[in-house]
C-alpha cells in the first residue's frame, strides 16, 4: 500500500548539496552510468525511515532505478570527490574511482547524511578501472557495516544493495552491484592531503571550515579553526580505534583515504573480526608485511593523523615553525587518548566498575593467555559473565592457562562493592556474544551470489543486529569456525 508523499519532497527525499559550495577543484560533476536490469537485493527499511524516506511511496522498481543510478532522486546533484592518500605508506592522487555522491539527505531531525552510490560507473578518477563493483563485496559491506552499527561503533551504513543485471570482470566474471552508502560525510584525511597538494591556502581553509560545520557545529573554532579540527580528529580516531580493538575488528586497509574526519569507520574492503586472539592477525591478501595488523591499528591511526597535520600546516598559523609545534602537540596526544579509551573499555570487559593501577596489567595477562592458548577473543570475554555469577569456567577459561588468572580476577572483583549479578550485567553489556563470524559471512555470501538465496543473509543480519543477546537462534552464530575453514583472507573488491 502506498503512503501519500509531500509533493515538495517526493518519497521523502530532502537533498542539499553543501559540498558543491566548495571550490570546484575538490570534485567533478558526473552522472552515474546506467545499468541494464537493476533489482534491489536488500533494502534497509529502518535506516530509510531514519533518513526520512518513505519506502511505500514508490514501487520497488522505482527505488531500484534510483539506487542503481539510472535516475537521480529530486534535488540530487551528483559528483565524484577528489582526494589523495597514502596507500601502504606511499602517496598518490586518487578520488572517487567508482563512487558518486548524490548529495546530502537532511533527515526529519535536521541531521545531514551523505548518500553515495558505490559501483556506479567510471568517473574522472577511475584510473583505468571500470568503476563497477561486484555483488559479493557490496553485500559484505552491508553485513559488516550494519553489524558495526549494532555494536555501537561509529560507522558508515548501508541503505541498499542493487544487483545491476551486468557482470564485472575480476579474476572471473562476477555479478555486478551498486551499494548505497550513508555517511556523516565522505571527507577523508586524503581529502586534506589533496587540498594541501594544490598549494592553495584558501581552498584548504575553505575545506577546514566546511568540515567543522559538518562535524563540529557545536564548537567555537575561534582564531584557529584548523587546530580545532585537528584536535577533534585526534580525539575521534582514538575513540574509534579503541572501539575496533575491543571487539577484535581488523580494518585491513588503513590508508589515509580510508580515515574519515567524521570519526566513522569507512570502506569495508579487507576487513574482518578475529576468531583466535593474536595481535599479529592480518586478513588482507595484499598486506604481506602486517602493516595493518590488529595490533598495529593504533600506531597507524596516529601515523595517518600526522599526515593530516602536515596537510593542515599552512592553515595552522602563518609561521611554519609555530604550525609544526601546534601539529606535533596535537598528534602527540593520540597515544594517551587512545590508551584512556582502551583501558576504560578493557575494565568494562572485565566487569570492573572502578579503576585500580593493576587493572591494565590484569587485562594484558588475559590477552596473553588467550594468545598462548589460541583462545577465541569474543567467546572468551563473553564467558566471563557466567563465571562472575558463580558458574564453572567453560570453553577456553576451563584450560590450565587461565586458572591462575581467574583467581587474580576474582580477587580484583572483591575490591568493588557491586554484587555478582551487577558485575555479570556489566560484562554482558560490554562483551558481545555474536560478531559477523567470517565463516558465517562467507556462507551468506555464497548463498546469495551463487544461488540467489538471500534467506541466509537475512538470518545473519537479524542475529548480528542484537550482538549482546544470548538466544537460541544465535547459538550457532556464536561458535568459531571448525578446523576445516583454514586461514581466512579478504580482498578489496576492485
Amino acid at each position: 500500500m502506498s503512503v501519500k508523499s509531500d509533493k515538495n519532497r517526493p518519497a521523502g527525499w530532502n537533498f542539499d548539496n553543501s559540498y558543491l559550495r566548495l571550490p570546484e577543484v575538490l570534485y567533478s560533476r558526473v552522472r552515474p552510468v546506467p545499468v541494464a536490469r537493476p533489482a534491489t537485493a536488500v533494502f534497509n527499511l529502518p535506516l530509510a525511515e531514519r533518513l526520512g524516506l518513505e519506502p511505500g511511496a514508490m514501487a520497488d522498481e522505482e527505488w531500484a532505478e534510483i539506487f542503481a543510478g539510472n535516475r537521480l532522486p529530486p534535488g540530487a546533484e551528483s559528483i565524484a570527490q577528489a582526494y589523495a592518500g597514502h596507500q601502504f605508506g606511499n602517496f598518490t592522487n586518487l578520488g572517487d574511482g567508482r563512487a558518486i555522491l548524490l548529495g546530502e539527505q537532511i533527515a526529519p531531525d535536521g541531521t545531514r547524511f551523505d548518500i553515495q552510490l558505490k559501483g556506479s560507473g567510471v568517473t574522472p578518477y577511475s584510473r583505468r578501472g571500470d568503476g563497477r563493483a561486484a555483488l559479493g563485496p557490496m553485500l559484505r559491506e552491508y553485513i559488516i557495516s550494519e553489524a558495526m552499527h549494532a555494536l555501537g561503533i561509529p560507522t558508515t551504513r548501508s541503505l541498499a544493495v542493487v544487483a545491476t543485471g551486468e557482470v564485472v570482470s575480476r579474476e572471473r566474471a562476477l555479478p555486478g552491484a551498486v551499494l548505497v552508502r550513508v555517511a556523516a560525510s565522505h571527507i577523508r584525511v586524503g581529502t586534506f592531503e589533496y587540498a594541501a597538494a594544490l598549494g592553495d591556502r584558501e581552498t584548504l581553509i575553505a575545506l577546514v571550515r566546511h568540515t567543522l560545520r559538518r562535524h563540529c557545529p557545536e564548537v567555537d573554532s575561534g582564531e584557529n579553526p584548523a587546530l580545532v579540527l585537528l584536535v577533534a580528529a585526534v580525539a575521534r580516531q582514538a575513540s574509534l580505534v579503541a572501539k575496533w580493538m575491543l571487539v577484535g575488528f581488523v580494518h585491513g586497509v588503513m590508508n589515509t583515504d580510508n580515515m574519515a574526519l567524521s570519526g566513522e569507520t569507512i570502506d569495508y574492503g579487507p576487513c574482518a573480526f578475529m576468531d583466535a586472539y593474536d595481535e599479529a592477525t592480518v586478513f588482507s591478501s595484499i598486506d604481506r608485511y602486517g602493516r595493518y595488523a590488529y595490533g598495529n591499528q593504533p600506531p597507524i591511526a596516529q601515523w595517518n593523523l600526522a599526515r593530516l597535520a602536515e596537510s593542515l600546516l599552512p592553515a595552522l598559523s602563518g609561521e611554519r615553525a609555530r604550525s609544526a609545534a601546534l601539529a606535533e602537540d596535537a598528534v602527540g596526544g593520540f597515544a594517551d587518548e587512545f590508551r584512556r579509551h582502551w583501558e576504560s573499555g578493557l575494565r568494562a570487559k572485565l566487569g570492573l566498575f572502578n579503576g585500580e593501577p593493576e587493572d591494565f596489567a590484569l587485562a594484558l595477562e588475559l590477552l596473553a593467555a588467550m594468545r598462548e592458548a589460541g583462545a577465541d577473543f569474543t567467546a572468551t570475554f563473553a564467558s566471563l559473565a557466567g563465571v562472575a555469577e558463580g558458574g564453572v569456567p567453560a570453553g577456553a577459561l576451563a584450560g590450565d592457562a587461565f586458572r591462575a588468572w581467574l583467581g587474580r580476577w576474582k580477587a580484583r572483583l572483591g575490591h568493588q562493592p557491586q554484587s555478582p549479578k551487577e558485575v555479570a550485567a556489566l560484562l554482558r553489556k560490554s562483551n558481545p556474544v555474536v560478531i559477523p563470524r567470517n565463516h558465517k559471512v562467507e556462507e551468506a555470501l555464497e548463498a546469495a551470489v551463487e544461488q540467489g538465496d538471500y534467506s541466509v543473509m537475512r538470518r545473519l543480519l537479524r542475529v548480528v543486529s542484537e550482538p549482546f543477546a544470548e538466544t537460541a537462534e544465535n547459538l550457532h552464530y556464536r561458535l568459531p569456525p571448525g578446523p576445516g575453514f583454514g586461514v581466512y583472507r579478504t580482498f578489496c573488491g576492485t
